[in-house]
């Protein structure tokens, strides 16, 4: 097999065994479980203190001790194991301690699945910053299928969605030992304290346009797990005004145009990086944030279908255009001694700090407009749009930012 057919293997099931629960798992405690939306956001918030250490932590072994591939394997053989388990799990206590080691073990794959995806690229003389987003993009087609097989099955309200995800990601686990060797990287010289202990990473932040960058993405980060944790229980509280209809119906088809549209957005993102450079690609990314959310504020699955479904359709672009984008620029900014560590950090930043604020204060802002058990979403959602509209007003006047034509040209066709 090409190695870009074994790579592209390697990213759809990454994000298949993510997209059998994410978007329906919060849908699952609301209505099957009868949790609340603190409780949901506390779930959800697992990602984000997953993400506070642990990518940063396996990005520092896999730059000193274990090859970055079977370090991936491994994460995801316990994931499956704890997915099996979350499945038979009713309560919220015993739910949110699992959920919070699963986050543990498949948050730092993301940046793990970066890091294999990028070193075997290099090390095929293949130019990364043009071959890695056709591949990546069938991670998201990996997130559909996840979706659509949940959807279809009628398991969005069930734990059977928990064992699609465990088998799918038990087959990644022992894919991912057959994947070309990536072994830490040799030690140039004598290494200082910082370097033994794989801190390397932190040094970015000496850099104010890398600490201004980093800070903006946690704040993205944020953006991006609310919808992931509430889009599921939004669509169903529809179901009194709107029964029997589309959105009700197949929730997770509906949400799934969001990641038909990233399967788009990705394939644009080189031609956006080195046209515009990172800083518009990023204040793109921000104003579409505040569309997202304000279309789901208006719209509804009856006359309002057309603002749901524009609302998918703009995700892609505020997802990619700061989540992939954001790490292809750590990767070029980061010394390549360190760019696993770097990976994590981003990592770190958004999925963790990140979607852990996001997360939490979501779940309160949620319960806030919930009176008598009944949601005000409009409001909801128009709080999440004034929060991304804030984000967009101050970001270009802190990110100082010049953008190189020919640093990224020559980025890109390097191998």
């Amino acid at each position: 097999m090409s190695i870009r057919f074994r790579l592209t293997v390697m990213n759809f099931m990454q994000f298949f065994v993510w997209g059998s629960w994410l978007m329906s798992l919060g849908a699952y405690m609301i209505v099957t479980l009868g949790f609340t939306g603190s409780q949901v956001g506390s779930i959800f918030a697992t990602m984000g203190v997953g993400s506070l250490f642990m990518p940063g932590l396996t990005g520092i072994v896999a730059d000193r001790w274990v090859n970055a591939e079977r370090l991936y394997g491994i994460c995801h053989v316990l994931g499956a194991g704890l997915l099996l388990w979350a499945s038979t799990v009713k309560d919220f206590d015993t739910l949110y301690l699992i959920m919070l080691l699963n986050a543990m073990v498949y948050m730092p794959t993301i940046a793990l699945n970066n890091t294999v995806s990028y070193k075997v690229l290099e090390q095929s003389g293949l130019k990364v910053i043009q071959t890695f987003p056709p591949i990546r993009v069938w991670g998201t087609v990996g997130f559909i299928a996840a979706m659509w097989i949940v959807d279809f099955a009628g398991w969005t309200k069930s734990e059977l969605q928990l064992y699609i995800s465990a088998g799918a990601a038990l087959f990644l686990g022992c894919y991912a030992f057959t994947m070309p060797e990536c072994p830490p990287a040799k030690p140039d010289g004598k290494r200082s304290l910082v370097s033994a202990l794989g801190l390397d990473a932190f040094v970015l932040f000496r850099r104010q346009q890398m600490l201004v960058f980093f800070l903006f993405a946690m704040m993205l980060g944020a953006a991006l797990q609310i919808t992931n944790a509430f889009g599921g229980a939004f669509l169903d509280d529809f179901k009194t005004g709107y029964p029997g209809s589309f959105g009700v119906e197949h929730p997770n088809l509906l949400l799934s145009i969001s990641q038909i549209s990233e399967t788009l957005f990705i394939l644009t993102i080189p031609f956006f990086l080195q046209r515009f450079g990172i800083k518009k690609v990023m204040l793109i990314s921000i104003f579409a944030w505040v569309f997202r959310f304000g279309l789901f504020a208006v719209g509804d699955p009856g006359a309002g279908l057309w603002m749901l479904v524009l609302s998918m359709i703009i995700y892609g672009m505020a997802f990619d255009f700061f989540n992939i984008s954001g790490s292809m620029y750590v990767n070029l900014e980061a010394n390549p001694r360190i760019r696993a560590s770097a990976q994590g950090l981003y990592m770190v930043m958004t999925n963790g700090l990140g979607a852990f604020l996001g997360t939490m204060v979501a779940g309160a802002v949620v319960d806030h407009y919930t009176v008598g058990g009944v949601r005000d979403w409009q409001n909801i959602w128009l709080a999440f749009a004034g929060y991304a509209l804030a984000l967009g007003l101050v970001f270009p006047f802190v990110f100082r930012y010049r953008h190189d034509p020919a640093k990224m040209a020559a980025a890109a066709t390097a191998h």
